[in-house]
């Protein structure tokens, strides 16, 4: 571990070095983030934070000026949550559980309090609100008997069991909304720290929506019929999953936030840039 924290500041040090040697930085940089995620859904309404996730991703991010920058951003984690964290006792004795796997894709508008230009000593830090738009690929499983099931070919949800409008794919839409800070720390190097709540359009993204469809509804001792009410592990007398009965909330947003710090790099140039402090690149002074 020390050789690799003495390899990261010898890098520093040579990209200080190089930064102060060139003339301008651009408006155009490039980041790498690391940090958790929770979701928030049917089987999380508290907003428990008992699930944390790690998250990484990487970005690329375009100074429109001192006050405006777009992002575009690339992420990775895993999502989940289990019944057995709830304190209600009628939700902790259904005994739902899921995770997923998220790959997630965003266009993010960052609005500065203050002005941020990277090589400006005057302008090195920043408050900033973030909002955008995006997509993701989720596919919810859990585990059973030690063994991994992708919950939507069961069927849990009575997909294959005559309830047709309750089919749903691997992808959604997702809204980026938070806050960060931004700081210019040397040379073309900055940090940023953010927090941002994805509203999706995904109402399974935990694989929990409507109501029970029954053990009727699929062959008798399946891995599909335990899953669709695994009430029935803590009590195989009185299962809570009767047919009709409500499993899920259809109007609960479901969402997953992402917390993470970034180191970013901006690009070198040559080119002289105007005399106006907003163009897209800074004279380093």
């Amino acid at each position: 571990m020390y050789r690799i924290i003495i390899i990261f500041i010898f890098c520093l040090s040579i990209v200080g070095i190089k930064a102060g040697a060139q003339t301008y930085y651009t408006a155009m940089e490039v980041g790498f983030a690391a940090g958790g995620s929770q979701y928030f859904g049917d089987l999380n309404q508290n907003y428990g934070l008992q699930t944390i996730h790690m998250d990484y991703g990487m970005y690329v991010r375009k100074r429109i000026n001192m006050y405006i920058a777009l992002k575009l951003t690339a992420n990775t984690t895993n999502i989940g949550y289990s019944d057995k964290y709830e304190s209600n006792p009628y939700e902790k004795a259904q005994n739902l559980s899921f995770e997923s796997a998220i790959t997630e894709g965003a266009l993010q508008a960052e609005f500065n309090f203050f002005g941020f230009v990277t090589g400006d000593k005057y302008h090195r830090f920043t408050p900033y609100l973030t909002g955008g738009v995006g997509g993701f690929y989720y596919n919810p499983f859990t585990y059973y008997d030690g063994k991994k099931y992708y919950l939507r070919p069961l069927g849990t949800e009575g997909q294959y069991a005559g309830y047709s409008n309750r089919q749903y794919g691997s992808g959604a839409a997702c809204f980026p909304v938070g806050v960060g800070v931004k700081y210019w720390v040397i040379g073309g190097i900055n940090v940023t720290i953010e927090l941002a709540d994805r509203l999706t359009t995904a109402n399974y993204l935990d694989d929990v929506c409507n109501t029970y469809v029954g053990v009727s509804s699929f062959p008798k001792n399946s891995v599909a019929s335990t899953l669709q009410d695994p009430s029935i592990l803590i009590n195989p007398t009185h299962p809570i999953g009767i047919a009709g009965k409500q499993r899920g909330t259809p109007s609960e947003i479901e969402q997953y936030a992402i917390g993470e710090i970034s180191v970013s790099f901006n690009f070198t140039s040559y080119r002289c840039p105007s005399a106006d402090r907003n163009d897209d690149q800074l004279r380093i002074h």
